[in-house]
């Protein structure tokens, strides 16, 4: 697991994944994404997705800095925590 990338997944969900949805199984699980900087629970599971596509499009060594940056007043704010 690395600190900045998909959450990993359930197993029930895998089992309803579409194509799309799979590729985020194709790079390791991190602790925080845009997911838990986007408002987590709050969230579609479409957008959800949305995200973690973006993320693998758009994957840099700074973007992962800004994604940690973010994390901790989200986490602070607890919006979209169950």
């Amino acid at each position: 697991m690395s600190i900045v990338g998909p959450r990993p997944p359930l197993p029930s969900e895998v089992d309803h994944y579409d194509e799309p949805a799979y590729r985020r199984l194709s790079v390791k699980p991190g602790v925080t994404c845009l997911w838990q900087i986007s408002g987590r629970s709050n969230l579609s599971f479409d957008e959800w997705m949305r995200l973690d596509n973006l993320y693998i499009d758009t994957w840099s060594p700074l973007g992962d800095l800004l994604i940690v940056a973010r994390t901790i007043p989200a986490v602070v704010r607890g919006e979209g925590a169950h």
